[in-house]
């Protein structure tokens, strides 16, 4: 790789690029030419940016090289234009294993005499790099050169080399850390950053110096996403030139979401069995962990539970209650939990009554109806949210047991009430309260009441018969067929 151009460029292993706009000219000037104002004397290679246009652009490539131990590449430049501008912008770059050219590692465009700058690169076998210089025109005249391009077998003495970089893996949202670890001093002046290939750069986080021969520079990419996985690599630019790192690789995972929502295995009153059906995701393995997470459709209550199978039973839940269950899936590293998986909805069972209504009491008693109350009750009784109240009665009418029974529709009701009517005057009425949802039934205690008395019905005609005498009649009936209570009294 080293090269002083007194020979032609091609006996060092350089070459012109194909995909340029102008080329390098090897110029051996032994005597500063007298018709080049500006330009220097000697063997080098130039490029006169006199007639181009702005934006041209012209490549001179050093030969592949293979790092296997630490070395410097060091050059000497020149910028010089009779105007006094610019006559463009020298660019050096390091193209590895033949990949992207990527963005320079280090620039001018300072018009100047020869000035020495040196590459501190650290690309580790197998892999081998190549430097390109580049020019790019102002439209200004004048003249870009480079010369003594060496290859020396010890450190650069005025840039750090950077040791090793790792690459990094992180979950999608996370921050990912390079560590770059140089060795050499480091000053204020100098500039750090991570180099990205079509990635954003990072800047500098943190700098720990352990001594003069040895920093650690932290570089973050802060809510890494899919877009930011690619190659990086360690930079810093010193007033003598610039250490280049070996390129590491971002990797960025996605978290993974199920694709499907769980399955339901069967339904209980308190639980739920499903399958997880995790088996296709959206995101990155391996799956490390399983949860399942659920909460009641209605309300803010939630519960996850950790799930080492393919089916989990969820327990202890509330009857007759609707359910969104999700699969929660992790991944290696912080952040590796992606977001719940599509919802099952499903609804437990009713369950059995948990008693039946307590202390039924009568409010009033008339003649031919019985007005009753209980005490209210909700959903910890009922233990369904579908369910009916009927109000069950028997007495005897006509020398027959009559059974009846009525819904009660007052169940909201902080003081709920029931009306029983048409009942016969001076009859004891059994009466009970019976709860029923699509589990069971559960019944109050039985209460027996009589009704009051009426007035009775008339005494039958048929049945008067009389008798007469000389002081006296006398009359005899039959009992009216309706006494409606015990009769106390006949007026004649």
């Amino acid at each position: 790789g080293c090269c002083t151009f007194d020979e032609p460029l091609s006996s060092c292993g350089y070459s012109q690029s194909d995909d340029d706009d102008l080329n390098w000219d090897q110029v051996n000037a032994p005597v500063k030419p007298s018709s080049g104002q500006g330009m220097p004397s000697g063997s080098f290679m130039l490029v006169n940016t006199s007639g181009r246009f702005a934006g041209q652009k012209a490549h001179l490539l050093m030969p592949h090289l293979k790092e296997n131990d630490t070395h410097c590449i060091d050059f000497h430049y020149y910028v010089s234009s009779k105007s006094g501008a610019s006559p463009g912008t020298l660019n050096v770059y390091v193209k590895v294993n033949d990949g992207p050219i990527g963005n320079p590692v280090w620039n001018t465009s300072i018009t100047a005499n020869w000035n020495r700058a040196e590459l501190a690169i650290s690309t580790f076998w197998p892999n081998f790099y190549q430097v390109v210089f580049e020019v790019v025109t102002s439209g200004h005249s004048g003249y870009v050169a480079i010369d003594e391009v060496k290859v020396l077998g010890h450190p650069c003495t005025k840039t750090p080399h950077f040791l090793r970089l790792q690459s990094v893996e992180v979950n999608a949202g996370q921050f990912a850390t390079f560590q770059c670890t140089a060795n050499g001093g480091t000053d204020s002046g100098d500039r750090l950053w991570l180099q990205g290939i079509y990635v954003r750069d990072a800047p500098l986080k943190d700098i720990k110096v352990f001594n003069a021969r040895r920093f650690v520079a932290l570089f973050s990419v802060v809510n890494a996403t899919k877009r930011d996985a690619g190659n990086y690599r360690c930079m810093i630019r010193t007033e003598g030139g610039v250490g280049v790192s070996n390129y590491a690789e971002l990797i960025v995972k996605e978290p993974p979401v199920p694709i499907a929502p769980p399955q339901l295995s069967s339904v209980g009153a308190t639980y739920l069995w499903i399958q997880l059906n995790a088996n296709s995701i959206n995101g990155d393995g391996p799956i490390i962990q399983r949860e399942v997470e659920y909460r009641t459709s209605s309300g803010s209550w939630y519960d996850i539970q950790p799930v080492d199978s393919t089916s989990y039973k969820i327990g202890h839940l509330d009857p007759d209650t609707e359910y969104e269950i999700s699969v929660l899936l992790t991944r290696p590293g912080e952040g590796g939990t992606g977001s719940p998986g599509p919802a099952l909805k499903t609804r437990t069972k009713c369950a059995d009554p948990m008693r039946g209504p307590r202390r039924l009491e009568v409010v009033e008693i008339k003649s031919r109806q019985i007005t009753i109350c209980w005490e209210p009750f909700g959903y910890n009784v009922t233990r369904c949210h579908r369910y009916n109240l009927t109000v069950h009665y028997r007495y005897q009418a006509g020398g027959q047991e009559q059974v009846r029974e009525e819904v009660s529709w007052d169940t909201e009701s902080s003081h709920p009430q029931h009306t029983i009517t048409n009942l016969s005057p001076y009859t004891n009425v059994s009466i009970k309260l019976v709860l029923m949802n699509p589990e069971g039934r559960k019944e109050s205690q039985e209460l027996v009441v009589q009704t009051d008395e009426d007035v009775p019905s008339a005494v039958p005609l048929e049945s008067i018969q009389g008798s007469t005498f000389e002081e006296k009649i006398f009359l005899q009936w039959r009992e009216p067929v309706q006494t409606y209570g015990v009769i106390t009294l006949y007026e004649v």
